[in-house]
């Protein structure tokens, strides 16, 4: 009897230290990251609701540029339902000798199609907007190749390009000194990590 008492009291401890230790892992877990967050959601909904197309609202931008449409970092504000939608933003440094820091990201988003759109070389020929293409990065469930030899309005820049419910996406990053190609290339994948996919509503007349 003393025996068939003692193996009980021995389950029901590990049964309790059991789940003490389950607690002690749900307690030491970390909490999940935020989720990112449209800053002007608003105006990107707007931009959505215009293309009839979902859209990209970064998260994220290098300092000091915000996601304002229309705001003092907004150079370009492009929209086309039928060809697209460019939206630039750019801060230059014009203080510091010597130093002409650039923070340069421009958004695309090309409607209905999933290959890559054509722009005029410097030689006036027509070409890939985008192309030098090189790994994948993969974030925020995008998966996007980057791209180096850019044209247009992304020469210069390093791209990530992806597809999404039919339309190509493309946010590029100006590369120049003093920034790097590894700190640009940082920088875009923070960017897409925090891209909020905004959907188009349905406007009643």
């Amino acid at each position: 009897m003393k025996k068939i008492l003692g193996a009980s009291v021995l389950a029901v401890l590990v049964v309790l230290l059991a789940a003490g230790c389950g607690d002690a892992k749900k307690a030491a877990a970390p909490p999940p990251p935020p989720k990112p967050s449209c800053a002007h959601r608003g105006q990107w909904q707007s931009l959505a609701n215009r293309m009839k197309m979902a859209v990209y609202c970064p998260g994220w931008l290098p300092d000091p540029l915000t996601s304002q449409i229309g705001g003092q970092w907004n150079s370009m504000n492009s929209v086309d339902p039928r060809s697209g939608y460019v939206e630039s933003f750019i801060w230059q440094d014009t203080d510091t000798p010597g130093i002409s820091g650039v923070e340069h990201v421009i958004l695309h988003g090309y409607p209905h199609r999933t290959t890559i759109p054509r722009c005029l070389s410097i030689e006036n020929v027509p070409v890939p907007c985008f192309g030098g293409p090189k790994q994948v990065v993969i974030r925020n469930g995008i998966h996007a190749r980057l791209y180096t030899v850019n044209q247009d309005f992304d020469t210069w820049h390093l791209a990530l390009l992806w597809r999404h419910a039919g339309n190509v996406y493309v946010i590029s990053q100006h590369l120049a000194a003093p920034l790097t190609y590894a700190g640009v290339l940082n920088e875009l994948t923070h960017e897409l990590k925090d891209l909020v996919l905004i959907k188009p509503q349905s406007v009643s007349t």
